[in-house]
């Protein structure tokens, strides 16, 4: 399969990638994954978007493009790939529409995860994460508790709320996506691929997609 997420800071749209990549092999592709495995890699493109990122800046637009370019070349893209988080404005889906047709690679969906204002603040705000950068295990204190309060039950480390995940900031975030993100609802129904899913269930979530993919 060969997807686009759309949703909102807090839709869902990770823990949905993940159990569609269980179903066909398809990989998931977020741009932070992307950037920081070009920076790994030391490639050209990676060294040049590292330094964008030391800085604090935003990487740009077309540095992004060129490295998905090469990831999406890559042979573990082959089964199918989901994008988690990209495109996150006009231009970029327009840049993606452009780099679709060069590589002759034909999207099935963009699927909009359509969640309630008031469910993602409390996701969001009662998410927890582990401290240690090597693990990054994510919590819940309503919904998915660690065993010890506070503790990191898969590495010991500390479990800690995000800068990014309190209320005030989180609102800042919903405010940022709807401005810059969520036209790319509109952009995808004039494309005739957008798919829009109301749950906040990642099972019913995924259980719509594939319906709507025939699997």
């Amino acid at each position: 399969m060969k997807l686009i997420l759309l949703g909102a800071p807090g839709a869902g749209k990770g823990t949905v990638a993940k159990q569609l990549t269980a179903i066909d092999g398809s990989v998931q592709i977020s741009t932070g994954d992307i950037l920081r495995g070009a920076v790994q890699a030391g490639t050209d493109l990676g060294k040049e978007a590292e330094a964008y990122m030391k800085r604090g800046d935003l990487v740009p637009d077309s540095l992004i493009m060129g490295i998905m370019e090469k990831r999406l070349q890559e042979p573990d893209c082959q089964k199918g790939f989901l994008l988690d988080g990209f495109p996150r404005t006009i231009p970029q889906a327009e840049a993606l529409r452009d780099l679709l047709g060069k590589l002759s690679i034909k999207l099935d969906l963009a699927v909009n995860i359509d969640v309630p204002k008031d469910v993602i603040l409390d996701r969001l705000c009662t998410r927890r994460t582990c401290s240690n950068s090597a693990c990054q295990a994510i919590y819940n204190v309503k919904s998915n508790p660690p065993t010890q309060e506070g503790i990191c039950d898969k590495c010991g480390s500390p479990v800690i709320q995000r800068d990014d995940e309190t209320e005030e900031a989180i609102s800042h975030r919903l405010a940022t996506y709807n401005e810059k993100t969520a036209p790319l609802v509109g952009f995808y129904e004039k494309e005739g691929l957008l798919r829009t899913i109301t749950g906040t269930s990642s099972d019913i979530v995924v259980n719509a997609i594939k319906d709507e993919l025939g699997i």
